[in-house]
């Protein structure tokens, strides 16, 4: 309409006798004149409804409360009791972790697969991408000295082999990065090992991350790093690190933080220590896998998406089943107590199960590229990777009146006393989308005991408990399902990406117009 405006003779008549900068002005005018008819006493939403006060929204949100205890009743006592705990522990035993570009991982795909189409979900399919393979080898330590002790180690993923013959070398212990700078000169042709203390996950993991790379800028031959655990039982706890450009790749492996404290010790005694270090790490060119996806199709906006989410893949160690075996499985109940319900919700729900998060949400990243385009569509993006323990409430990301609107669907699970709503939704699969406006959510639930397992042999379903399971999954479907049936999207702030198609083309066509008239 706009370009048509332009182009008329009497636009270009009344410009014709202005001023060049007064004709963005006219046009301007005109385009918000011609908004007013269709516009007027209404709020400028697509399905041309009135505006919507606050007050409008909490009443709609408060009618969902039957809907709300029908789902807490069949998740927490009713015949879906334990469910996703009992579907987990199949899935885990039978197939074990699934460290990616693994023949596991692949199984627990195609076990996934096969296992949603069986619950009656729609649209099940697999979405093509590329994940890293390591693979770990034959790996064993041994301190030679001041006395023969077996150090129990986990290599971290994309570490470099050692030689055939093994590395035998002194210790230099550290507590920090910035001792181990200090004493830089002692470091050559050794074996860097670090006894930092654990803090937060968040401050901690950059030695596992970064602890390799540092150690060889000063002539370190390998590096073995304490755990990151805030607690341990003698079990090593593994993950990805990260090489730099330009600095030579030494091996590393974690260790135990009792090995590492023991070794503190003898080194400020001033006692000599030596290691013998042999990994046969290697890592292979980029393996295909999918992502998994399964839907309840929305009965008026099924464009629109509401996704839920969990990431499929693991470590190489114990099961799986906790990082992030509860979160996949939640997410699936999710659908499947809304099927089981004979609820349809207006938007789309759609779960994923992303692969290669563990590698640095290699699956997620390509699934944005794959469908970013239609990120406008995408209401919330939820994802629960921080365990499935007793729920305390909601992680969110969004504006102002967006955790509003969140706040009050919380309220629903005033039943289950979990209605908190925290700051910074936290999930390395969500995070390309909340970066560009989406507003996203994750799980909170009870993590005084999750570093205790997380990517060690202890990751298992001991350490899951159906009950908390149960919450859980209560929590997952009151609020997806809730945030996919309201009339309106959440608000969010606006971007090119937020955009409607419509509006960035009357933007482009005026930005078009102004350049060829000026």
């Amino acid at each position: 309409m706009l370009c048509q405006i332009w182009k008329s003779r009497e636009f270009n008549a009344i410009c014709g006798k202005e001023k060049r900068g007064k004709k963005m002005k006219y046009l301007s005018l005109i385009f918000f004149m011609s908004l007013l008819p269709q516009y007027a006493g209404k709020s400028l939403h697509g399905d041309g409804s009135h505006p919507r006060t606050f007050e409008d929204i909490k009443n709609e949100i408060a009618g969902y409360s039957d809907t709300a205890k029908a789902i807490i009743d069949l998740a927490v006592h009713g015949k879906a009791q334990n469910r996703s705990y009992e579907r987990l522990a199949v899935f885990a035993d039978t197939v074990g972790p699934r460290l990616s570009g693994s023949k596991n991982l692949d199984a627990a795909i195609q076990y996934m697969f096969s296992a949603l189409q069986k619950d009656g979900l729609e649209n099940v399919h697999l979405e093509p991408v590329k994940v890293p393979h390591w693979e770990r080898g034959e790996e064993f330590a041994v301190m030679l000295e001041p006395r023969n002790h077996s150090i129990a180690i986990l290599g971290l993923g994309s570490s470099v082999a050692t030689p055939p013959e093994g590395i035998t070398a002194e210790v230099m212990v550290v507590a920090s990065f910035d001792e181990l700078h200090r004493r830089a000169q002692e470091a050559k042709g050794k074996i860097v090992v670090y006894n930092q203390p654990f803090v937060t996950y968040g401050e901690t993991v950059q030695y596992r991350s970064q602890g390799a790379v540092e150690a060889a800028k000063v002539g370190a031959v390998a590096s073995l790093i304490r755990s990151i655990a805030s607690f341990s039982i003698d079990s090593p706890h593994t993950g990805w690190q990260n090489y730099q450009s330009g600095v030579p790749r030494i091996p590393t492996a974690c260790i135990s933080v009792e090995d590492a404290e023991m070794m503190s010790r003898m080194a400020l005694r001033g006692t000599k220590i030596v290691v013998y270090l042999k990994m046969g790490a290697r890592t292979y060119p980029d393996s295909p896998s999918f992502n998994t996806v399964a839907e309840i199709v929305g009965n008026k906006y099924p464009e629109q998406i509401v996704l839920v989410s969990g990431h499929l893949d693991s470590w190489d160690v114990g099961q799986g089943a906790m990082d992030d075996g509860g979160g996949a499985f939640i997410s699936w109940e999710a659908l499947s107590l809304i099927k089981d319900l004979g609820l349809r919700p207006k938007r789309t729900l759609r779960m994923v199960l992303w692969t290669g998060e563990e590698q640095g949400g290699v699956g997620a990243e390509q699934y944005y590229q794959l469908h970013k385009e239609n990120i406008s569509n995408f209401d919330i993006v939820m994802e629960s990777d921080e365990g499935t323990f007793k729920p305390s409430g909601l992680a969110f990301t969004g504006n102002a009146k967006a955790r509003d609107i969140i706040k009050e669907i919380m309220a629903l699970l005033l039943p289950i006393n979990v209605t908190d709503v925290f700051d910074n939704a936290d999930g390395t699969d969500i995070n390309y989308w909340m970066r560009d406006g989406v507003p996203g959510a994750s799980l909170r639930d009870d993590l005084s005991k999750y570093f205790w397992f997380h990517h060690s042999q202890g990751d298992t379903m001991t350490v899951q408990d159906p009950n908390q399971m149960n919450l859980c999954a209560a929590v997952w479907t009151v609020v997806s399902y809730v945030i996919a049936d309201m009339e309106e999207m959440l608000p969010r702030t606006v971007s090119k990406q937020g955009m409607s198609k419509q509006g960035w083309l009357s933007v482009e066509c005026l930005t078009v117009s102004s350049k060829q008239k000026n």
